[in-house]
C-alpha cells in the first residue's frame, strides 16, 4: 500500500493512474481538492478497490495519522504543493502554509509512524518528497544545468517554500533518520494539467480564439519533462534509491518560451486548423514580464541516469503532439475545468473533506 498526498493534481494524478496501471499495489490517495485538484482526473478509477480517496490537507495531523494508522502504508509519496508562480506571488501566505507547514505536519506524522514500525517493515519504508528545480534559482545563458550539488537560491513565494520544504525533508533524515528520498523535476507537461500554466493555456487559449499571452521577449528558458516519463522516475527512484539521497529529473529538452508557444500553434495549425485559414500564431501577445522572472532554468539528470538506469521515454517532439491530441480529444475535461463543474460533481459525491475522529 502507498499514501500518495496531492494525487488529484496534474502530476500526483498520472502518477496513481500510471500506478495502478501497472501494479495491483493499491494507493489511498489524500488531496485537499484545492482549485487544481480535480477528482474528474481519476474517473476511470472509479469503483477500483485499489484506489482509495480520502478529502483532505495534509497539515490535518490527526487525520494523516489516523490514515497512517488504518491503511499502514509501506510508503508516502508527498505531491501536495500550491505550485503557481504567479499566485504565489499574489498570495504567498497559502504556499507557505501548505508547502512549509503542511510537509512538516506530514513529516512529523510519518516520523511517529515509521518509528513504532516493526524492524523489518521499517526498513523497508520510504517517505518520497517530490520538488522542482525551481529551487536553485536561475541560470545565465552560459551556466551549466543544475545538478544536485547546486546551492538553494530560490527567487519566488513558491520556490522559497519549496526549498524550505526540501530542508525539512533532509533535516528529518539526518536528525531522525527518517529513511526519505527528494526529487526535483524540471517543467512538467502532457495529459490533465490544469490551463493556468504555459502549454495547456496556449492550447486552450488558442482554441477559444484568445489571445496567447507571451511574458516579456518570450525567450526565458526552461527544460521540458513529459509527465509521464516523470512518473517512471518517482517510481524508479522510489523502488532503488539511496537513502536521503536527491535525484534530479529532467527532460533534456531545454526551449525557450517562444519556441513553445510556437511549436504548439503549428501542431494546431495541422490538427484543428482556424476556420478562416490563418495561424494560431497571430494570436501572440506579447505582455508585460513576471516580476522577477527567472530566465532560465536546465536540469543534469545524469545522476539518475547512472545511479537507476532511467532515462526520458519521450523526445519534446513526441510529448508535445500526444499533449495537443490530447487537449482535442478531452474538450470535455478541459470545459469542467474552467467552468468549476468538476467542484459540484465533487461535493455530489464526496460531499465535506474528511476530519479525523476526536
Amino acid at each position: 500500500m502507498l499514501l500518495v498526498t496531492g494525487g488529484a493534481g496534474f502530476i500526483g494524478a498520472n502518477f496513481v493512474l500510471d500506478w495502478l496501471a501497472q501494479s495491483a499495489e493499491a494507493v489511498v490517495n489524500l488531496d485537499k481538492l484545492t482549485y487544481a485538484g480535480n477528482l474528474q482526473t481519476l474517473e476511470s478509477l472509479s469503483g477500483n478497490p485499489g484506489h482509495v480517496f480520502v478529502q483532505g490537507d495534509i497539515g490535518d495531523s490527526a487525520l494523516v495519522d489516523r490514515l497512517l494508522a488504518e491503511h499502514r502504508p509501506r510508503a508516502v509519496v508527498n505531491f501536495a504543493a500550491e505550485s503557481h508562480v504567479d499566485r504565489s506571488i499574489h498570495g504567498p501566505e497559502d504556499f507557505v502554509q501548505t508547502n512549509v507547514v503542511g510537509t512538516f505536519r506530514l513529516l512529523e506524522s510519518v516520523r511517529g509512524y515509521w518509528s513504532a514500525l516493526p524492524t523489518d517493515q521499517k526498513a523497508a519504508f520510504r517517505f518520497l518528497h517530490v520538488s522542482t528545480d525551481e529551487v536553485y534559482g536561475s541560470l545565465g545563458a552560459a551556466d551549466p544545468a543544475f545538478t544536485e550539488e547546486n546551492k538553494f537560491e530560490p527567487n519566488s513565494p513558491y520556490s522559497a517554500s519549496k526549498a524550505a520544504s526540501d530542508h525539512l525533508v533532509r533535516a528529518w533524515r539526518h536528525t531522525y533518520s527518517l529513511p526519505v528520498l527528494t526529487t526535483n523535476c524540471s517543467n512538467n507537461y502532457g495529459p490533465f494539467h490544469f490551463p493556468e500554466k504555459l502549454i495547456p493555456l496556449m492550447i486552450v487559449n488558442a482554441l477559444a480564439g484568445k489571445p496567447l499571452p507571451v511574458y516579456g521577449d518570450g525567450m526565458q528558458v526552461r527544460d521540458w519533462l513529459y509527465v509521464k516519463d516523470h512518473c517512471s522516475a518517482i517510481r524508479r527512484v522510489l523502488e532503488s534509491g539511496r537513502l536521503g539521497e536527491t535525484y534530479n529529473v529532467g527532460g533534456w529538452n531545454e526551449k525557450p518560451n517562444i519556441e513553445i508557444v510556437n511549436t504548439i500553434c503549428a501542431l494546431l495549425d495541422e490538427l484543428r486548423p482556424r476556420a478562416d485559414g490563418k495561424s494560431y500564431r497571430e494570436q501572440i501577445t506579447f505582455v508585460t514580464d513576471r516580476p522577477g522572472h527567472d530566465r532560465r532554468y536546465a536540469i543534469d539528470a545524469r545522476k539518475l541516469e547512472r545511479e537507476l538506469g532511467w532515462k526520458p521515454a519521450e523526445t519534446f517532439d513526441t510529448g508535445i503532439r500526444k499533449t495537443v491530441e490530447w487537449y482535442l480529444a478531452n474538450g470535455e475535461w478541459v470545459r469542467n475545468v474552467q467552468s468549476g463543474a468538476y467542484r459540484e460533481w465533487v461535493q455530489k459525491q464526496y460531499g465535506a473533506p474528511a476530519k479525523a475522529a476526536a
